[in-house]
């Protein structure tokens, strides 16, 4: 089985290329243009291994696209690649259209191109996975949760960027049969996590004594995916789930913002002791604009058709993730080089652009 990944050197996409070479033996290509966010010593455990190389390239370049789907000619192509983080979309929407909008339109027209091209039995064979995200669907109110058929309704230029290449993937299948699927997680989290998110952001914080900043009053609510458990699904979806079909990924884990945090200091303070508790550094924050008050997935479609189920709770998954961060300096130090926790997505005063 040949797959390209695209966006593999991120976060979840970096997940998804270590299970799929180590764990399933498929040949993979990694397409990743290493943006801030991309990251190859995220893969460095199968850095050598024969089912595996890598593709420095921007999706928007079809030229280049192009010539990558006819060397290594995918039996499957997951698109992860995106700009992702709602804060930096907030001053910089920009990159967010060009890449999650643009750069999906263009990598499912190098698909269409490729699908038109092969034999019957590749054609059969052939899957297009969209991976997308639960910010597409808004903010829910303080019961239910979001399923397939939820109406969109995004709040922030990341989800709204995210919705729009959902649309493209699914019109794509609709008026050229290009066997599309999509995909809508939850917020993940998990080993090489890139540290202007809130849990790694967290822990790193907090082993330096740093304060821990806290959006509001810290209550807002996400469902929390282990990274995991997510390439798991993500696999089981391409491989099994229905042409046209969306199916979502959560892993049944809701807990408030602070509650999230305050769980990490705990955890810390059990494997690091330090004099006091080290929640004793939140700090409460203006809020970010257009934040969605909760989020939270029904998992039921993916359980039940395809017999998927998230091995982590957030209780197991979070101490997985702290130990793991406690673990391996070597990956996120040369990080907080670059990015060492300032505040992002902050829009200037009207004083400050007078002035």
């Amino acid at each position: 089985m040949r797959v390209l990944v695209t966006g593999g050197a991120g976060f979840i996409g970096s997940a998804l290329v270590r299970y799929l070479v180590a764990e399933q033996g498929y040949e993979v290509l990694n397409v990743d243009k290493l943006t801030y966010a991309g990251n190859l010593a995220s893969l460095k455990a199968i850095d050598n291994h024969a089912g595996y190389r890598f593709l420095k390239a921007d999706i928007c370049d079809r030229k280049t696209m192009a010539e990558a789907f006819a060397s290594f000619r995918p039996d499957r192509v997951m698109h992860l690649a995106a700009e992702s983080h709602v804060d930096r979309s907030i001053t910089g929407a920009q990159d967010f259209v060009e890449t999650n909008v643009m750069g999906t339109f263009s990598l499912l027209e190098t698909a269409r191109h490729y699908f038109a091209g092969l034999d019957a039995a590749s054609r059969e064979r052939f899957r297009f996975l969209h991976v997308s995200t639960d910010e597409v669907y808004g903010s829910l109110g303080d019961d239910g949760l979001f399923r397939e058929d939820t109406p969109y309704d995004p709040s922030s230029p990341y989800s709204a960027s995210k919705a729009a290449s959902d649309h493209l993937a699914k019109a794509w299948q609709r008026t050229y049969q290009l066997p599309v699927v999509v995909s809508n997680c939850s917020n993940n989290y998990g080993p090489y996590h890139f540290p202007e998110k809130l849990i790694p952001l967290t822990i790193l914080n907090a082993l330096a004594g740093r304060e821990l900043p806290v959006y509001g009053r810290g209550e807002n609510i996400r469902d929390w995916l282990y990274v995991e458990d997510h390439a798991r699904a993500l696999d089981a979806i391409i491989a099994r789930g229905r042409i046209g079909e969306t199916y979502n990924v959560g892993g049944r884990n809701e807990r408030r913002n602070i509650d999230v945090v305050r769980r990490i200091c705990e955890v810390l303070d059990q494997r690091v002791p330090v004099s006091g508790s080290r929640q004793e550094l939140i700090r409460f924050v203006t809020d970010r604009p257009g934040h969605d008050a909760r989020y939270a997935i029904d998992a039921t479609k993916l359980e039940d058709e395809l017999g998927w189920r998230a091995l982590e709770t957030f209780d197991t998954g979070i101490e997985k993730t702290v130990d793991w961060y406690l673990q391996n300096a070597w990956w996120w130090e040369p990080l907080r080089q670059s990015y060492d926790g300032q505040r992002l997505g902050i829009l200037p005063t009207a004083e400050a652009k007078a002035g």
